[in-house]
């Protein structure tokens, strides 16, 4: 991790968060920091609640209880017209790229622009090229979704995401669906994002060599206790966790003692 990341603010802190799906408890007693310009990655087995905390994060789904804040700001209890402005600081790469199959790249990169600026068309244009050469799709413009691979389509879907300028980009499983090659490829565009834009990414996966290749942080969520194990840079956690059960995930494949 930078030096500049450690000295760097928060820029998400939650906060003694609870989650529930009606009567039934998904987590709890969740706290962490996410700072500015760092990678935050969410990490645990299957079923332990990190889509669940990503929707919350993104404004999706209430805590039962505590607090969500976005630049000191809680996202859960100001107003709907002030929560639309603090989401308006998030960039969201959903697990399935959610690109519109009958428009083209530009197009699909443009909405957000659309709906959120009073920008002129052409402008918006040159802003939607503009992402896509930046996530390493210059020329494809006009191309369509079906007609691109799966890592293109993850990455049209990151310079979607990227059309505000967001503050935080939140990504689900990015490298769900993409061979290694492609995988690290990823991983390798969201290192350069990061660093060249200064931007703080907050990543939900459970591939390890995702994990290790651009996490400065990471939290492990534990399905049976329903909380947070642990909190801290992955290689520190894989082999100093006070947690056997992080130790083992983080080692998967090696024998843990």
């Amino acid at each position: 991790m930078s030096i500049d990341n450690q000295i760097s603010e928060p820029i998400l802190e939650v906060e003694n968060l609870k989650l529930v799906y009606g009567d039934y408890l998904v987590l709890e007693n969740i706290s962490f920091t996410a700072k500015k310009g760092e990678c935050l990655v969410v990490m645990g087995a299957s079923g332990c609640g990190k889509s669940t905390l990503l929707k919350s994060m993104i404004g999706l789904l209430p805590p039962a209880y505590g607090k969500i804040l976005v630049d000191s700001e809680d996202l859960w209890s100001v107003e709907t017209e002030h929560q639309s402005l603090i989401l308006k600081k998030y960039g969201v790469l959903f697990q399935g790229g959610a690109l519109w199959g009958s428009m083209n790249l530009v197009e699909n990169v443009s909405l957000p622009l659309q709906a959120y600026t009073n920008l002129p068309e052409p402008e918006i244009e040159d802003l939607a090229r503009y992402k896509l050469n930046l996530v390493g799709l210059s020329g494809y413009g006009d191309f369509y979704p079906a007609q691109l691979s799966g890592g293109m389509k993850k990455r049209a879907g990151l310079a979607r995401a990227m059309s505000l300028d967001p503050d935080i980009l939140f990504l689900d499983e990015p490298s769900a669906g993409l061979d290694p090659i492609n995988s690290h490829r990823l991983d390798n565009l969201i290192n350069e994002l990061k660093d060249s834009l200064g931007m703080t990414f907050v990543v939900v996966t459970h591939e390890l060599s995702s994990i290790f290749d651009i996490a400065d942080n990471s939290i492990f969520l534990d399905g049976q206790t329903k909380t947070l194990l642990d909190f801290g840079p992955p290689c520190n956690l894989r082999e100093h966790s006070e947690h056997k059960r992080v130790r083992s995930f983080l080692h998967r494949g090696n024998p843990v003692k």
